[in-house]
C-alpha cells in the first residue's frame, strides 16, 4: 500500500486549485505552443496538486475522485490553456486502464515504490509484438499523436501481435526506459503545446504480463473486471470509448469558457468609435451574444457532469450484476459526451469568435488560440466517430445489431 502524497486531499480541494490555477496557465499560453508542451513549471504546478493522480487506486498512493471530479478539473485547466488541459487529462486518464484490466504483480510493478505514474497513448494499434521465448515481448514501432508525452513516465498501447494473421491486438505497458519521445509535434493549426509527439521503440523489452489480449475499444468487463475486484471501485471496470469522448468534452466546455473569458474582456476594453465614452459591453447585441454563448456553454458542462455521474453509475450496476456495461450503453454515453462538445463548439464558433472581430483572429490573439484548438479538436479521431455514434445508437434503439459498425472510419 503506497500513501498518497495527501491522504486527506478532497474533491472540493483538488477542484479549487486548478481555480486558482487559471491565471497562471492563462500567461504561460504563448511558452507552452512554443515549445510544444506545458513548461516544466506548470508539470510542477500539477504534482504538487495531485491533479495526476486523480483516478489512481488508493492502493497505489492514489484519491479515486471519480469522473465528475476528473472532468471538472479538466474543464478548468482548459479553461487555463486548451493545449495543457488536452495533455493533462490524456497522461492521467489512462491509469484507469492499467488499473483495470492488468494483473495484480504488473500493477505492483508499474506503480513501483512512491506510485508515480502518467501514460500517454494513442487509440490506433501501430508496431509489433514479438515474444522472446523467455517470458518477455520485444515491441517496435512508432506511435504518432501520444499527447502528453514529454512527462509520461509509461506509455499504455496496442499492437498486433508478430506473425498472427488473426491480428490479435495486444494492450501493453512500457516504462519510461523502453521508449523515446520524438521531436514532431509542429506545423498544426491548434493545440500546439499539447505534448501529442510520436513514441518510437526499438526492441522495447517488457515481461509478458505487461501485456493483454484486448483492445482499447472493447475492453473485456464482463462480471467485473481485475481492478474492479483488486481496489474495490467499479469505475476500474469500464468501457475505454465512452470515457475518452467524456475527456474530450470537458476540455470543449473548457475552451468554450475560455473564449467566454477574452470575449468579455474584449468587449469591456472596446471603446465605441463615436462614443468613447462606451464600450461594446454596453451595446444590447453584444450582451445578447455572450447570453447565448454563456447559455450553451454551460448546457454543455451540465450534460458533461450528468454523463459523468451516468457513466459511473453504469460502472457499479455492471459489477453489481443488476446490468451490464454492454456497447450499447457505451454508444449511448459516448454520444452524450459527444454532444457537450458539440454544444461548446457551436457557442465558439458560431458565436464568440464570429462576433469577436477580426483584430482577434490574429496571431497571437487567445481568440484566434481557442479558435485554432477548438478546430483542430474537430480533426481528431473522437469527433470523426460522430457518424458511426449515430448509426449505432439508432440500430442499438431499433433493436438492430450495431458492433459491426466501426467506430473509426
Amino acid at each position: 500500500m503506497i500513501a498518497a502524497p495527501e491522504p486527506e486531499l478532497t474533491a472540493e480541494d483538488v477542484i479549487e486549485r486548478a481555480v486558482r490555477l487559471r491565471p497562471v496557465l492563462l500567461k504561460r499560453q504563448p511558452e507552452t505552443e512554443r515549445l510544444t508542451h506545458y513548461p516544466k513549471d506548470t508539470h510542477d504546478d500539477f504534482l504538487r496538486a495531485g491533479f495526476y493522480r486523480m483516478l489512481q487506486p488508493r492502493r497505489y498512493g492514489g484519491y479515486e475522485f471519480g469522473l465528475p471530479v476528473f472532468y471538472r478539473v479538466v474543464t478548468e485547466i482548459a479553461r487555463g490553456c486548451p493545449s495543457t488541459g488536452w495533455a493533462l487529462s490524456l497522461t492521467s486518464a489512462h491509469v484507469l486502464q492499467v488499473a483495470g484490466f492488468f494483473e495484480e504483480r504488473a500493477q505492483d510493478e508499474i506503480f513501483g515504490a512512491d506510485g508515480d505514474f502518467r501514460a500517454a497513448s494513442t487509440v490506433a494499434p501501430v508496431g509489433v509484438a514479438r515474444p522472446d521465448g523467455e517470458g518477455h515481448v520485444v515491441l517496435d514501432g512508432t506511435w504518432p499523436y501520444s499527447s502528453g508525452a514529454p512527462y509520461s513516465t509509461h506509455y499504455l498501447g496496442q499492437t498486433l501481435a508478430a506473425g498472427d494473421p488473426s491480428g490479435t491486438v495486444l494492450l501493453f505497458v512500457v516504462p519510461r526506459s523502453g521508449f523515446t519521445v520524438l521531436d514532431d509535434w509542429h506545423g498544426v493549426l491548434g493545440l500546439r503545446g499539447s505534448g501529442s509527439h510520436s513514441v518510437h521503440m526499438e526492441n522495447a523489452r517488457i515481461p509478458a504480463y505487461f501485456t493483454r489480449e484486448a483492445s482499447l475499444l472493447d475492453l473485456p468487463i464482463e462480471g467485473g473486471s481485475v481492478g474492479s475486484k483488486l481496489h474495490g471501485n467499479p469505475m476500474y471496470a469500464h468501457r475505454a470509448p465512452s470515457f475518452y469522448h467524456g475527456e474530450l468534452a470537458a476540455i470543449m466546455t473548457g475552451i468554450g469558457y475560455a473564449a467566454a473569458d477574452e470575449y468579455v474582456r474584449v468587449l469591456s476594453g472596446r471603446p465605441l468609435h463615436l462614443e468613447p465614452d462606451r464600450t461594446r459591453a454596453d451595446l444590447h447585441d453584444y450582451q445578447r451574444h455572450l447570453g447565448e454563448a454563456l447559455g450553451l456553454i454551460r448546457t454543455a458542462e451540465a450534460a458533461l457532469q450528468h454523463t459523468a455521474a451516468d457513466w459511473m453509475e453504469t460502472c457499479c450496476r455492471g459489477v453489481a450484476g443488476e446490468a451490464p456495461f454492454t456497447m450499447a450503453e457505451d454508444n449511448r454515453l459516448a454520444l452524450m459526451f459527444l454532444n457537450a462538445g458539440r454544444l461548446a463548439w457551436d457557442a465558439l464558433q458560431n458565436i464568440l469568435f464570429r462576433t469577436a472581430g477580426s483584430r482577434h483572429a490574429r496571431d497571437g490573439e487567445r481568440m484566434q488560440r481557442y479558435f485554432r484548438d477548438a478546430a483542430t479538436y474537430w480533426t481528431h479521431v473522437g469527433p470523426s466517430m460522430a457518424e458511426p455514434l449515430f448509426r449505432r445508437v439508432g440500430c442499438d434503439r431499433l433493436g438492430l445489431p450495431s458492433d459491426h459498425i466501426p467506430l473509426i472510419p
